[in-house]
């Protein structure tokens, strides 16, 4: 899938307000405003509306959605450990591959990659693979995103890989059962999150989808895009954009905006951020959703 867009910022848009310099892995982590779900940074994301939108809200877009909001609800059943084998394993790899640069290593983005690869395996006798992935991959990144989040990107390289692995390996000691335990809870998360997916299209800021699934953002529609737009580089389509011209910035629907970034050889993605917060017309009095 063809990669999103980016805008080089200009000098008038700098002087506006200020800039700093961030840095933006390749792919996110489960992002809080969107429900906890794990989107790539390829991801096309964009807002529907009306008819077109209510046909979308069906069972097969709510597979991501309702797996990130399961993960959660099956904690309590899967509680098996890291195995010692797999930690053993995981940690000599994870320090080579660290080491190289310990400055661009990504502990959440290398623990989810190699927990990934366990889902071919646990969902290799599936009958819904769907469902299977979703939930496989859904358990990688909470535990992953749990387990890293604590380590400061500052951290050595032995602190990292103890979280990445832990993270791994916690994830693959629980994923026949969260795959499992999700099976069973399915048929209610998604009669739930048809409901909201079709009253959101009724309104006129309509429902968001990305790569064809519904993302459940608690109604912080605003909140969600600005983090797909500042964490990814994610444009969504048909949603009001801001702009910067002529030595001033504005926007539509949508909370501190970025007037665009950059993207160097390497692949690491700065972004030039503007201080000052926008026009905010979506609500934000929904509480942000959180996985744990």
């Amino acid at each position: 899938m063809p990669s999103r867009p980016f805008v080089v910022p200009t000098l008038s848009c700098l002087a506006f307000a200020g800039t700093i310099l961030a840095f933006a892995p390749p792919a996110a982590a489960g992002i809080e405003a969107c429900g906890n779900i794990q989107i790539d940074a390829s991801a096309s994301c964009e807002v529907r509306v009306g008819a077109e939108c209510r046909a979308s809200c069906t069972p097969v877009s709510f597979e991501v959605a309702c797996a990130a909001d399961l993960v959660a609800t099956c904690d309590g059943m899967c509680t098996a450990s890291a195995d010692v084998t797999c930690t053993t394993d995981c940690n000599p790899n994870c320090l080579d591959t660290c080491t190289v640069d310990p400055g661009a290593f990504d502990c959440q983005a290398s623990c989810y990659a190699d927990c990934e690869g366990s889902c071919d395996a646990s969902c290799a006798a599936a009958g819904d693979q769907g469902k299977c992935r979703a939930s496989c991959e859904a358990t990688c990144s909470a535990d992953c995103d749990a387990n890293c989040n604590v380590v400061p990107p500052s951290a050595t390289c032995e602190e990292q890989c103890n979280a990445c692995c832990t993270g791994t390996c916690e994830a693959e000691a629980n994923l026949d059962c969260q795959i499992d335990c999700q099976a069973t809870l399915y048929a209610d998360c998604e009669a739930m999150l048809q409901g909201g997916c079709e009253a959101e299209c009724d309104k006129p800021e309509g429902a968001l989808f990305c790569d064809g699934q519904y993302i459940d953002h608690g109604g912080n529609l605003a909140e969600c895009v600005d983090a797909l737009r500042e964490l990814l580089g994610i444009m969504v389509e048909g949603y009001a954009e801001g702009s910067c011209s002529n030595g001033s910035c504005s926007g539509e629907a949508g909370g501190t905006l970025s007037c665009g970034a950059t993207i160097d050889p390497s692949g690491r993605r700065h972004r030039a951020v503007v201080f000052g917060v926008l026009v905010a017309l979506a609500g934000a009095g929904a509480a942000r959703r959180r996985r744990r």
